[in-house]
């Protein structure tokens, strides 16, 4: 995982990775000030080092004076030993009314030059000259430089003194299709037409010639949003996949179509990740497209406690749907699996009716008049737990983890096997109230699933560092972070029933460290 450092009074912000030569470059950006966008490198995407800053904002009286968001790097199409980053900028004399796209290119990744510019607003403060003072340089302004890139009013919302009084043009995602030798950049824009808070699309530029981009219809339209933030485009298996995040519940969404310039369709459930994860970006390394994220925990606004939780590797089911699978690199962490005998199951409460039996290839788990708590004999910190289970009647049943095995106090993950529900929710006790404020119960992240075999689901559960990830068949569900407990026992319970757990496994997982060997907090 990734954070800013705690009690810093900054966060992570929206992010972009690419990858080159083994290496994971990730830019994101740096809250609350977004005085610059920082660069952090990894070789695994586990753990991280912070190198130079890429990016700045610039002087003042630039267009880009006052904040820089979001950005998206990718190499150069007219020149592969370069790369570019495109990156939104407003300006102080505008008061951040004003998005527009900036660029800047790179031969290495670390080393960032800003392109000319052409800005054709009022120029009142540039460039200036002081008595005494040498005469300023002229900020690199060329009238041959289309940028910074505002939105065409032909096409999209263009004056803040209209309607919503803000103009939206940020989160630049550029994409080649090879096929077609044409390249488009996309953008968080807004359409003229429509309901105010519903005028969100994806805008489109069409890049003509090199660095250069003429404005082009709204890409898609859902016709649902007030924005569609950080879009993304990407081609698996002759199909088009587009990606953006959603402010009204903090979603990451996707649509697709099989020849761009034809409609985009919906899926029934076309929810990526569940909420608390946002500004979903696709990026793509030596085995395909992977899917990053920051984490929001609940109760927060987006722009505190953010951290980037380890991505998930993006798969095209049979019938076309997304899924998103845990990401292969956990293989690796693995320091060895705990024997899953009867014998090393414990009911937590006294209750003789509770008994744990072997089956073939696992075990039976039984309580079929009270809720029970079935627990492996170890504590673990981190670690993964995998089974196949099947609730054989009626009650309910989940998987808890980092358990107190005294008060119980832990992490638990509620699972209904029919309808394909999954909670996750810290539950526990608070050492500083008492009475009524003694008990402390937070839900944490909910998310869904269909399912084809009522009562059945293959589990994954990954507790690494203050990261948790519940996969269901191959898919993950929840993807979250909190830190409320850090070790415990783990295992399943059961509420006036029986479940079979079959090929359980449970692995004790390497912590996550930051460079200098401490435990990460995120």
């Amino acid at each position: 995982m990734y954070s800013e450092t705690a009690g810093s009074r900054k966060t992570l912000g929206d992010i972009d990775i690419i990858y080159h030569d083994g290496i994971y470059h990730l830019f994101h950006l740096v809250l609350p000030n977004h005085d610059f966008i920082a660069h952090a490198v990894s070789n695994n995407c586990l753990q991280w080092r912070r190198v130079e800053n890429a990016l700045f904002i610039g002087d003042p009286g630039s267009w880009d004076d006052s904040m820089l968001w979001t950005m998206h790097v990718s190499r150069h199409p007219f020149d592969q030993t370069r790369f570019r980053m495109f990156y939104t900028g407003l300006s102080r004399r505008d008061h951040g009314k004003i998005q527009r796209i900036g660029m800047a290119e790179s031969d290495n990744l670390y080393e960032w030059k800003k392109s000319p510019v052409s800005w054709t607003d009022n120029h009142s403060e540039l460039p200036y000259e002081l008595p005494g003072r040498p005469p300023q340089p002229s900020f690199g302004y060329d009238a041959k430089s289309c940028f910074p890139l505002s939105p065409d009013p032909a096409f999209y919302e263009a004056n803040p003194e209209e309607d919503r009084h803000w103009i939206s043009w940020r989160d630049p995602f550029y994409y080649r299709d090879e096929s077609q030798d044409r390249g488009w950049l996309l953008i968080a824009g807004r359409t003229k037409q429509g309901p105010l808070v519903r005028r969100g699309c994806v805008a489109a530029l069409e890049e003509t010639s090199p660095n250069h981009f003429e404005a082009r219809p709204a890409l898609h339209h859902p016709g649902l949003y007030d924005d569609v933030e950080v879009p993304n485009l990407f081609r698996l298996d002759d199909e088009y996949y587009l990606v953006g995040s959603m402010r009204e519940d903090a979603k990451i969404r996707y649509w697709h179509t099989p020849k761009i310039g034809t409609n985009w369709r919906s899926y029934s459930d076309n929810v990526l990740l569940a909420a608390g994860n946002y500004a979903g970006r696709v990026s793509v390394d030596d085995q395909g497209p992977l899917l990053w994220s920051f984490f929001t925990p609940p109760g927060f606004d987006r722009t505190t406690h953010n951290l980037m939780p380890p991505p998930k590797r993006i798969e095209r089911r049979p019938d076309g749907r997304l899924k998103v699978k845990t990401f292969e690199r956990f293989d690796e962490l693995s320091l060895g699996t705990l024997n899953c005998e009867s014998t090393d199951f414990a009911a937590l409460w006294e209750d003789k009716s509770s008994v744990v039996e072997p089956v073939p290839s696992g075990l039976a788990l039984r309580s079929p008049h009270r809720y029970q708590l079935f627990a492996h004999r170890a504590e673990l910190s981190s670690l993964r737990l995998e089974s196949r289970i099947e609730i054989c009647s009626d009650g309910k049943c989940g998987i808890f983890f980092r358990a107190n095995p005294s008060t119980h106090d832990g992490y638990y993950v509620s699972l209904d096997l029919f309808k394909g529900v999954a909670q996750c929710r810290s539950w526990g006790s608070s050492p500083d109230d008492s009475g009524e404020n003694l008990m402390r119960y937070r839900s944490i992240q909910s998310g869904f699933w269909f399912t084809d075999e009522p009562g059945i689901a293959l589990v994954q559960l990954i507790a690494y560092g203050t990261y948790i990830e519940l996969s269901i068949n191959g898919s993950i569900i929840l993807s979250l972070a909190d830190q409320d407990y850090q070790k415990g026992c783990v295992g399943f319970y059961i509420e006036s029933g029986t479940l079979t757990a079959t090929d359980l496994k449970i692995h004790r997982l390497d912590s996550p460290v930051q460079t200098d060997g401490h435990l990460a907090n995120g």
